[in-house]
């Protein structure tokens, strides 16, 4: 819903620019990631996390300009 809403105010200029939107879930069953998709999220992760992938998912969303730092490895 909170997704719906700020595609809508993108779209009606309430909002400038467009804004990236990534949903983590701890419950990754079939669908899910295209059921985010098509409600407008961007992308979509899964638990457990790792910091490759958070790295990963924010450097294909985030604007170039911006540093993505690089995950350092676990020790």
């Amino acid at each position: 819903e909170a997704t719906r809403a700020i595609r809508q105010a993108e779209a009606t200029g309430a909002l400038t620019g467009h804004i990236p939107i990534i949903a983590m879930t701890a419950n990754a069953l079939t669908g899910d990631r295209e059921t985010c998709l098509a409600a407008g999220m961007d992308d979509y992760v899964a638990k457990p996390l790792t910091p490759e992938a958070v790295s990963a998912v924010l450097a294909r969303h985030l604007d170039s300009r911006q540093a993505v730092p690089t995950p350092s490895p676990r020790e």
